[in-house]
């Protein structure tokens, strides 16, 4: 077994994913599924009912991923309801929901793997700290999984992911490389399946 699927829509996050496991010698295959999103606040409950859903259709190594964006002074909202909040007031209505008050927030994700030797998915997680700019910042690269990208600042920097250049973002993933739940995930079965690492 060198193939892990990826049962998502989004290809920034095949992007991110791909190059982390390319790394130990395995090769991510995109397939292009339409995935329930469950209403929960839980993110390994959704990323679990995710990845089964992928499973039953793929019938293969799988992974499946769900994010939360989450704004302490706004009680943690969006939470995991992102692609709610984006389709309905948009980055805008975020920003200006947060005027005045103070613009610390995180990302936090949870990846989901699924194979034919597990009765329960193995869950991998992380979180990434910032803080929300004034407006929108840069333009949606191929490594966005995000619009959020455009107006969120990682900690210890001063740009949004979005106004980084190429090189910049990848610095910037190189730092938090081994607090990443990617690395975890590919340290994780590349270990535990025996793979090669490149």
């Amino acid at each position: 077994m060198n193939q892990i699927y990826f049962a998502t829509t989004n290809k920034g996050k095949v992007n991110s994913v791909s190059n982390a496991l390319s790394k130990y010698g395995i090769e991510l295959v995109h397939y292009p599924l339409e995935l329930p999103e469950p209403r929960s606040e839980d993110l390994r409950e959704i990323a679990r009912e995710k990845v089964f859903f992928a499973y039953e259709k793929i019938r293969k190594p799988c992974i499946a991923l769900d994010s939360g964006f989450y704004i302490p002074s706004l009680n943690g909202f969006p939470k995991t309801f992102v692609n709610f909040a984006l389709e309905t007031i948009g980055i805008y209505g975020i920003l200006k929901l947060v005027e005045d008050k103070p613009r610390d927030c995180e990302f936090k994700n949870c990846l989901a793997y699924l194979d034919e030797s597990l009765s329960e998915p193995v869950y991998f997680e992380s979180n990434i700290d910032g803080s929300l700019s004034h407006s929108s910042r840069g333009e949606i690269q191929d490594y966005s999984w995000s619009r959020l990208f455009l107006v969120f600042v990682p900690r210890g920097t001063n740009k949004t992911l979005s106004e980084m250049t190429f090189e910049e973002y990848q610095n910037w993933r190189t730092q938090r490389y081994k607090d990443s739940f990617t690395t975890k995930f590919a340290e994780w079965i590349s270990h535990t399946y025996c793979y090669a690492a490149r």
